[in-house]
């Protein structure tokens, strides 16, 4: 019997259109040059947004690229150490102000709900249904998305949420789907997981046991994985364009 329902964050539950994407890498961007000119270090824009590109590209080739992660912290060092500045010359409370300006900008220029995710979340949650959320957070921090999904109305109904860079490691691996198991209390094949991606998503549920849901809109936003060469024989249990579909579907396996 299905005791919960568990969520990919983006693009399922929220969505960054590209301009929306821009916004916040102009603005992380500019909140990182402002920091360090205020303490007469690199200014120069362009060294700045290189020093933000190269970061990346090092958190893609140290850790991504192997489905680990890296917490904020470690990401602002990373940049730093980009621009040519030693992180340890910069106190803990410094280091939150980085970190801050790294993070904010999803909170500043927020992503939006996906059509039909607060009303399947609320549904979940009436049918006596546990609700959790795995985000692989990308740029955005675990602390800024919690807020975030409080500020969009949907915080108060999820009970559980694993976020990759808080973690150590992202999805597919079993581990972080062991981790939201864990905070949910109940088994594996008690849970359903919808996601968008059939590799991290779809093929990582199915892997420990969960009934996998993928979900395949007509359109998504910006914040789109990798497609890997796996996909072409994943095969999910079942497929939904839209998350109200996933309404009937509960209504017949929740208890």
């Amino acid at each position: 019997m299905l005791k919960a329902i568990a969520f990919d964050l983006w693009e399922t539950l929220i969505t960054d259109l590209p301009e929306i994407a821009q916004r916040q890498e102009t603005a992380r961007i500019e909140g990182l040059a402002s920091l360090l000119a205020a303490r007469d270090l690199v200014a120069d824009r362009v060294q700045v947004t290189k020093a933000h590109r190269d970061t990346w590209h090092r958190c893609w080739a140290l850790y991504w690229s192997n489905d680990r992660d890296v917490s904020a912290r470690g990401q602002v060092c990373h940049f730093l150490e980009a621009a040519g500045i030693d992180p340890a010359n910069f106190d803990d409370a410094e280091l939150r102000l980085f970190e801050d300006a790294y993070g904010r900008p999803a909170l500043d220029y927020p992503p939006a709900l996906v059509d039909g995710a607060l009303r399947v979340v609320e549904e979940a949650r009436a049918m006596g249904l546990a609700v959790g959320v795995i985000s692989n957070t990308g740029r955005t921090p675990g602390w800024a998305l919690r807020r975030l999904l409080h500020d969009l109305g949907l915080g108060s109904s999820i009970d559980a949420m694993v976020f990759s860079n808080e973690h150590g490691e992202c999805k597919p691996r079993r581990s972080i789907f062991e981790r939201l198991r864990g905070d949910l209390g109940c088994a594996f094949n008690e849970m359903m997981f919808v996601g968008d991606n059939l590799f991290a998503d779809v093929w990582g549920a199915q892997q420990c046991g969960m009934e996998a849901v993928h979900f395949a809109p007509p359109s998504r936003g910006n914040a789109v994985g990798e497609p890997t060469h796996e996909e072409w024989e994943l095969r999910p249990h079942t497929t939904v364009s839209r998350l109200d579909e996933l309404i009937n579907l509960l209504r017949k396996n929740a208890p």
